[in-house]
């Protein structure tokens, strides 16, 4: 699904840089959640000192379908209003230039539809290439065709929306501030009588052309002497350092070597994103090279190419392509000069509000970052390591979803079931299967069914990857790395850390105590007094759960925060369960789904809950926020960032629940998050549902099914049962096996049928 993301991408260019640079990039990848930064000496690092660029690839190239009205449109309704709009410039059979991504335009077209005989196969700088071609068309022809998205991973809900542009059309619809006209087979069209030269030079004539780009050194150098002393600006475009430049057969590798000679015909280069930073075949960050400074040297200025939020890229930014920008613009030894992107927004975010400003100047405040299961984006869920980057990170409250083991020992683990999160499958453990029906319909094998030594001794933990059926994997090389935490460890751990808190998170907790006989309520109001939480006032101690019976004992017996979790989608709370929920807790936890309802990606509107609850007196926390391009609706334009100003400054939630809370507090020293209604376009919330208003009738998502509405009886629930065997730790151990379960050695063969059917599935 992913392929034509994957189509150059790991070439990689490699020159000696600066043992400074070096230096920097090795704590970038022991960090792989952050791109490390320096404080630059000036502003911009950049050739003129000047802010970089953002140049929209065929406008907002990563929604609508490239180069259509709607997508130069869409740059400068939620972009910067200086944004550079680019055109790839094909040319029809009458001369006309039009603005395709593609030299063969059934790639971004419908035209296979409108003449399916029309496929040519023709030499493109001596490869054969068959295809639909302009050259075979005039501009008359091609006015029935439609435009439609290239990028298989993107939505298709706007093709056929858009018809093909002329040069002149996107100057006169859209209006760009400065336009950038990439020319490329100016020897095909020469071949089929057509100059490509001829048709610059007429159209300047008519249009203010700011930029012109090309990977053919003798069209550039051509064209670039007759526009000497304009303000024309002429950009030589590498490709992959192997491909062989038709003008002067030499490899474009060669060519890189010799950055005079460019500069003879060319003020500037745009090169590809790897040239400067290359890439690990396994997706890592190499040292950068010292291709900009290189280049700054000759005075040439360097442009980057390849950005797109929903590519595949480096492990080390954790799926923020926020923080990729930044390590381009704001790495405190250089700054490209400017980046082509399929997101322009998301690249007017970094340039505008997120560069310079330090890593360590977080304030804890509103809204409140609370990790999920530590960092879990980048190490796996509840390690050690999960939490230490979460504190460096800078979050607010760092959680612990309590489990209890065997002996009765607390600890931090994502899922009761520790198939969910660990090796137990390939340990010595691996027939310790048994079905509890009160928690999972399937056999597990579960933290009640090891003691704690044998999960700490015997058990790797393993990262959550919630879109391995996309194949965005997290952080592979840290999969199995970090060590288990007893809850006691944990509250040790975050103590003398800059935190306001913990927030530690109790389920399955009447199942614990009916079945197995442990308190876990008491275990955790022990460990929390012994550890010393009781008398002090520095942090904050936050109580999480969805059983209102759980909160409800804690509100008897103690004084911390009580959070309520809603653990499914609701479209309206009634005003009876918004009065009962006060009883109980002082915040709730809600799901994304139920402030922005969607439908096939797409918001379709937006609920009163958060207003209801907070008119209430109740804090609202929304949950779960992540990085990955997949888990966002089109709406918010893959960005992680853009999702979560949407629900602090338009559905004014007061916390956010999130696996990569690194780029949650960044959000929040965003040198714009204060500037209220002088805010730029940029970091202005996106009406929600104004998409579906582009959409044909016939191509709009299906109607989504209602969503409950909470009621009292949704809420109350009775007692906690008591329990017979104390809180832990010197508690008797459960039954090895818990009643109403088969026995293990059924299990095990109910699993064993089950794995080996889904592996027959696969192959």
């Amino acid at each position: 699904m992913w392929g034509r993301r994957f189509v150059g991408q790991l070439s990689s260019s490699s020159s000696s840089s600066c043992l400074a640079a070096f230096l920097v990039l090795l704590l970038a990848l022991d960090h792989p959640g952050l791109v490390t930064t320096q404080t630059p000496k000036s502003a911009w690092q950049t050739l003129t000192g000047n802010a970089p660029v953002v140049i929209a690839k065929g406008g907002f190239s990563g929604i609508f379908p490239d180069s259509s009205d709607l997508a130069y449109k869409l740059t400068y309704l939620v972009g910067s209003s200086d944004t550079i709009s680019w055109c790839d410039v094909r040319l029809t059979k009458d001369g006309v230039g039009i603005c395709l991504p593609e030299l063969t335009i059934n790639n971004g077209t419908n035209i296979q539809m409108v003449y399916p005989q029309g496929k040519k196969n023709y030499l493109v700088n001596g490869v054969p290439t068959s295809g639909w071609f302009s050259v075979d068309y005039s501009i008359n022809d091609l006015s029935q065709v439609l435009l439609t998205q290239e990028v298989l991973s993107r939505t298709d809900k706007f093709d056929a929306s858009s018809f093909i542009l002329t040069v002149e059309d996107v100057q006169k619809q859209a209006k760009p501030p400065a336009l950038w006209l990439n020319i490329q087979h100016d020897m095909f069209y020469t071949q089929h009588n057509l100059s490509m030269r001829s048709y610059v030079l007429s159209l300047a004539k008519r249009v203010i052309l700011n930029y012109v780009s090309s990977a053919e050194v003798v069209f550039l150098s051509s064209v670039a002497r007759t526009f000497k002393g304009t303000k024309t600006k002429f950009i030589f475009r590498f490709i992959d350092e192997a491909a062989i430049e038709p003008s002067t057969n030499q490899t474009y590798g060669s060519l890189l070597k010799n950055l005079t000679f460019i500069k003879t015909f060319a003020s500037g280069i745009l090169v590809p994103k790897q040239y400067i930073y290359p890439v690990t075949s396994d997706f890592y960050l190499q040292p950068h090279t010292s291709f900009v400074l290189d280049a700054h040297k000759e005075g040439l200025e360097v442009f980057a190419s390849g950005f797109a939020n929903d590519a595949i890229i480096s492990y080390n930014y954790s799926y923020d392509p926020l923080a990729e920008y930044l390590s381009f613009v704001d790495n405190g030894i250089f700054s490209v000069d400017g980046v082509l992107t399929d997101f322009p927004k998301t690249a007017s975010e970094a340039i505008g509000c997120f560069s310079h400003i330090q890593a360590n100047n977080s304030e804890h405040g509103k809204p409140l970052v609370i990790s999920h299961n530590g960092a879990s984006g980048t190490y796996p869920d509840c390690t050690d390591l999960a939490y230490q980057q979460a504190v460096k990170d800078g979050v607010d409250f760092i959680d612990c979803p309590v489990q209890m083991t065997q002996d009765g020992t607390l600890v931090c683990m994502s899922s009761l079931n520790l198939i969910d999160v660990t090796t137990v499958t390939t340990s010595p453990f691996s027939s310790r299967f048994s079905v509890i029906p009160e928690i999972q319909g399937v056999p597990g094998i579960f933290a009640f069914n090891l003691t704690w030594e044998e999960i700490s001794k015997n058990l790797k933990s393993t990262i959550s990857s919630p879109d391995v059926d996309y194949q965005l994997y997290r952080n592979p090389r840290y999969k199995n790395a970090g060590n288990f935490m007893k809850l006691s460890d944990f509250l040790d751990f975050a103590k003398d850390k800059a935190l306001s808190g913990v927030l530690i998170s109790i389920e399955n907790a009447a199942f614990l105590a009916e079945k197995l006989g442990y308190s876990v309520t008491d275990g955790v109001i022990k460990a929390l007094k012994d550890s010393g939480y009781d008398n002090q006032t520095v942090q904050e101690v936050m109580i999480q759960s969805s059983n209102s019976s759980v909160l409800v004992k804690f509100r008897q017996q103690t004084k911390y925060q009580l959070v309520y979790m809603i653990d499914e989608s609701i479209s309206d709370a009634a005003p009876s369960s918004i009065a009962d929920i006060k009883q109980f807790a002082h915040s709730v936890a809600v799901s994304k789904q139920s402030i922005f309802p969607e439908s096939l990606k797409f918001v379709i509107g937006q609920t009163e809950l958060v207003k209801k609850l907070k008119s209430a007196g109740l804090n609202v926390y929304v949950y779960l926020l992540r990085n990955e391009f997949v888990s966002q609706p089109w709406d918010f334009l893959s960005d992680p960032t853009a999702e979560i100003n949407q629900y602090v400054q338009d559905a004014g939630v007061d916390g956010i629940i999130t696996d990569f809370p690194g780029t949650a507090t960044a959000y929040k020293r965003n040198a714009c998050s204060k500037l209220g209604d002088k805010a730029p376009k940029y970091m202005v919330p996106v009406h929600v549902g104004d998409l579906l208003g582009l959409m044909a009738p016939e191509s709009l998502p299906p109607a989504l099914a209602p969503m409950p509405v909470l009621e009292v009886s949704d809420v109350a629930e009775p007692p906690l049962p008591p329990a017979s065997r104390g809180t832990g730790g010197n508690a008797g151990s459960p039954a090895s096996q818990p009643s109403g379960g088969p026995p293990r050695s059924v299990v095990a063969s109910v699993m064993y049928l089950a794995m080996l059917s889904g592996f027959l599935l696969l192959i």
